[in-house]
């Protein structure tokens, strides 16, 4: 009855790995983008963001060497060098993409596709039926309404400016916000990170928080419960920021990271009875099924968590639920997250407010510590660490941590919490000596 079982629209993430998974399963799979294959997290989000944090944290190691009787010469930084460098690594991976679908047998449309009904995708002047439509369009970045909007960059340009800016002022207080900030201080820019409300990073535990910007106060300018009402440009390029209640700044390059939203524009929902929530997501239930019986969607653009890997397993859930078995499960709990800023923040399981409210009565160890690490290099820098039981079955609800490669610590302790790993088994766990890791599991005494 249809041209084709699957058709994917949006190469990201979760819908080349949907596209690839279906068509293991025998589907016969087409797939449409417009702008480049792997999305967001391999062309403006994830990878080029930690090639980017990489590159900032070689500042700090150059400074550190010298207590370790390192002598070198003043290290200068070169932009176009980590730019372009960038851009080369990017393309490489946009092949890999390519080659991954073509071998998996999928066909890839490069254009731009929209819904003409529920079993029917426009690209261009062609046409296509299908069994299925998963839309897996990923978000866009937002920008709020003001005077000046377009001179400001968002997440999809700052990677690719044409010189690092002398001054720099990052607007907004979630992980994407937080990671630039600190990516774009480490590489030189005096930088102010601007955000609405009184404190950076809401959704994460609130010492971890309070830990946190002790440590980035260090080197970022703050503007807490800060708003921008109008940017204007001077003639020799700078810009001149005016923040609500008056106060001004002058910066070279202003950068908004103020969210994203879902990137459902030309999409044609509006011929289908797919519909979207109150915050302009698409609505799916819990087999990520639109309202329209036949249509799909996955990842950024049903809003429930933007990581990479949940919409990998997404992807996964949908190809099994839609041509598969149908025994894969997909849950939301426990899933580690990092924010590769300076330093690290890694988080998994529930934050201390999440645990009274769901576990009633908890125990909260944590650990606050100078990494051995700067005992030599005399960095003033501070490890912080937390873990939360349920009282009265001794499981470990939340580990969390600030400092050096956190998110490689916690990747680990995620799979034991997955296992149900309880504080007397943590505490039977030997440690790697001398690690900041065994501080996880030698926590003894409750704060």
């Amino acid at each position: 009855m249809y041209d084709v079982d699957l058709f994917v629209i949006g190469a990201g993430s979760g819908g080349v790995r949907a596209a690839r998974m279906a068509a293991a399963l025998g589907a016969k799979v087409v797939i449409a983008e417009d702008r480049y294959l792997g999305g967001t997290c391999v062309n403006v989000g994830c990878v080029p963001k930690k090639l980017y944090a990489y590159a900032a944290h070689y500042a700090a190691d150059f400074a550190d060497s010298a207590g370790f009787g390192w002598k070198i010469p003043e290290p200068a930084f070169h932009w176009p060098t980590l730019r372009d460098n960038k851009k080369t690594e990017i393309q490489r991976l946009n092949g890999i993409y390519r080659n991954l679908l073509e071998k998996a047998g999928v066909r890839i449309i490069n254009a731009k596709a929209s819904l003409v009904d529920a079993h029917t995708v426009k690209f261009g002047e062609d046409t296509l039926s299908a069994r299925y439509i998963l839309i897996a369009t990923g978000g866009w970045p937002y920008l709020p309404e003001f005077k000046g909007k377009d001179l400001v960059l968002t997440s999809n340009e700052i990677f690719d400016i044409d010189t690092l800016p002398e001054r720099l002022l990052v607007v907004g207080g979630g992980y994407i916000a937080v990671e630039f900030a600190g990516i774009f201080s480490g590489l030189g820019s005096k930088t102010t990170l601007s955000y609405r409300g009184a404190r950076v990073l809401r959704e994460f535990d609130d010492d971890v928080v309070k830990h946190f910007t002790l440590e980035t106060s260090k080197y970022l300018t703050l503007l807490e419960k800060s708003q921008i009402s109008e940017v204007t440009s001077n003639p020799g390029g700078s810009l001149d920021v005016l923040m609500e209640g008056g106060q001004s700044l002058q910066v070279d390059a202003v950068l908004f990271a103020t969210g994203r939203k879902a990137n459902i524009q030309g999409l044609g929902l509006e011929n289908t009875a797919v519909e979207l929530d109150v915050k302009g997501n698409i609505s799916v239930d819990d087999s990520f099924r639109t309202n329209e019986p036949s249509v799909y969607a996955l990842g950024d653009v049903v809003g429930r968590m933007a990581l990479t890997p949940v919409a990998l397993a997404e992807g996964m859930f949908i190809a099994d639920h839609l041509f598969g078995s149908r025994q894969r499960t997909m849950s939301y709990q426990n899933i580690p997250t990092a924010v590769f800023c300076q330093p690290n923040i890694a988080t998994v399981g529930l934050t201390e407010t999440q645990a009274r409210e769901q576990a009633g009565e908890i125990t909260v160890f944590e650990s606050d510590f100078r990494h051995l690490r700067h005992t030599l290099s005399g960095r003033n820098e501070r490890t912080y660490m937390k873990i939360i039981v349920n009282k009265a079955t001794d499981k470990v609800l939340g580990m969390h941590m600030v400092g050096a490669d956190a998110g490689e610590i916690i990747q680990g302790f995620a799979a034991a919490m997955i296992a149900g790993i309880t504080k007397r088994q943590l505490d039977s766990t030997l440690g790697i000596h001398p690690t900041a890791a065994e501080e996880f599991v030698t926590m003894r005494v409750p704060r």
